[in-house]
């Protein structure tokens, strides 16, 4: 295994460029040490606390939220960005940094969000993610007094970048153009200098171990959750309607290519794992059982990308554009009919339509007010930005930018405010 200081002896002194020169540091931290340390005190960071994972973050004591999902994914990503020679802290950065941009509600109002900007480039939370550590989380003030951002270095920047590529460019998969993409066209200054050089439409290494990382923490913490707060028993699926619903959402929402016999299969060799829990009781045994299940399966899906990633590339440092990270396409069937799992019986259930109703509704209004009262009721940051903002559709991206900031709760309490609703989310 390569030493800590081989390893970011792989990255030259381009990879360690920042947007705005700072003027140097007398310090023991490298670097990438210090991108880290920017992302990790950071308020963005701080507020994926009060942030909708798959459940609102106040209904239980146990539900993970962003920053802890943000928090998981930095532990895997870490590791197995290690274990393939990337600088562990460019992974870590990158797992930190990669939710920041998601605006309250999860992915519901990610989707009103992205509905109501539709004429200005939509909304895109890899591309906020971009925006916040780049211009709106208050850090470095450049000479002209643009803002930078975190001014994180070149490597972190780009290992922070899942999709890489604005909607313009956005690549076509199986015959439709993605409707992900990693800059919105304002952006697209800092976007094109921490690319350069970079191959067109393909993420550096790290990028695609914080993916993988990603996939993997949130396949099987969101089952996990999902069991203890109820919602499910693993034995269910020797109920053949409840198993054609698991491997149907699969399909559906992750696996559009694959047949389901394929997904059903990747579903028995789970189940034919020593540590699958087919009832969890709620005793200190059971949810010790549960806890190693989510353990092993982690270890399961890792060792099969380091497995085929070393296959092909052999044993040297994997950093930046020196490989691609090699997923199996069993791994890839196990790993999203765990996301199939969490969707059937937690996202797509009848009784949370009406919430997610009413999330869209609270940030359709929250947009309408704001844009209808200028600077008025904006934070002093977002209220200068709206004032030096040229036209209305950049108005309209500052008053989405104060927006997607907000936690679940600023959001409720904010439209409570300024419109006057009593309706309240359960």
């Amino acid at each position: 295994m390569s030493t800590s200081n081989e390893l970011r002896g792989s990255y030259g002194p381009e990879d360690q460029e920042r947007w705005v020169k700072e003027a140097p540091k007398s310090s023991y931290r490298t670097q990438f040490e210090r991108d880290r340390a920017r992302v990790l005190h950071s308020s963005a960071l701080r507020r994926l606390g009060a942030k909708t994972q798959v459940v609102a973050p106040n209904t239980d004591d146990f539900v993970r939220t962003r920053l802890t999902h943000s928090l998981e994914v930095a532990q895997i990503g870490r590791e197995l960005g290690h274990a393939l020679g990337c600088d562990p802290d460019v992974v870590d950065t990158a797992c930190l940094a990669h939710d920041l941009g998601h605006p309250p509600f999860g992915h519901n109002g990610e989707s009103a969000l992205n509905e109501l900007t539709h004429d200005i480039g939509g909304f895109e939370g890899n591309a906020q993610t971009l925006r916040l550590l780049t211009r709106l989380e208050p850090k470095v003030v450049a000479p002209d007094g643009t803002p930078a951002g975190l001014n994180l270095s070149r490597a972190s920047l780009d290992a922070s970048c899942k999709y890489p590529w604005s909607a313009v460019d956005a690549p076509v998969l199986h015959g439709e153009r993605t409707s992900k993409f990693g800059a919105y066209t304002d952006d697209l200054p800092v976007f094109e200098w921490l690319r350069r050089d970079a191959p067109v439409g393909r993420s550096c290494v790290e990028a695609q171990v914080m993916d993988l990382a990603d996939d993997i923490s949130y396949s099987v913490h969101d089952v996990e959750d999902a069991i203890v707060a109820g919602h499910v028993q693993l034995k269910w699926l020797d109920v053949p309607d409840q198993r054609s619903r698991v491997v149907g959402y699969t399909q559906q929402w992750y696996l559009p290519h694959t047949d389901t016999a394929a997904i059903d299969a990747a579903l028995k060799r789970l189940e034919a794992t020593q540590v699958w829990v087919r009832h969890a009781d709620g005793s200190r045994a059971s949810m010790a059982a549960l806890k190693n299940m989510t353990s092993q399966l982690i270890g399961r899906f890792c060792q099969s990308a380091l497995r085929a990633t070393r296959d092909i590339y052999g044993p040297e440092a994997l950093t930046r554009y020196a490989a691609n990270v090699v997923v199996p396409e069993e791994t890839i069937a196990e790993i999203a009919v765990m996301k199939g799992l969490a969707t059937t019986f937690v996202m797509t259930t009848d009784h949370r339509q009406p919430i997610y109703q009413r999330q869209q509704e609270v940030l359709h209004s929250l947009v309408s007010v704001l844009s209808a009262t200028g600077d008025a009721h904006l934070e002093t940051m977002f209220a200068a930005d709206w004032r030096a903002a040229e036209d209305d559709g950049a108005r309209l991206r500052v008053v989405v930018d104060q927006i997607a900031s907000l936690t679940d709760g600023s959001a409720l309490a904010l439209n409570e405010r300024l419109v006057g609703s009593r309706r309240t989310l359960l």
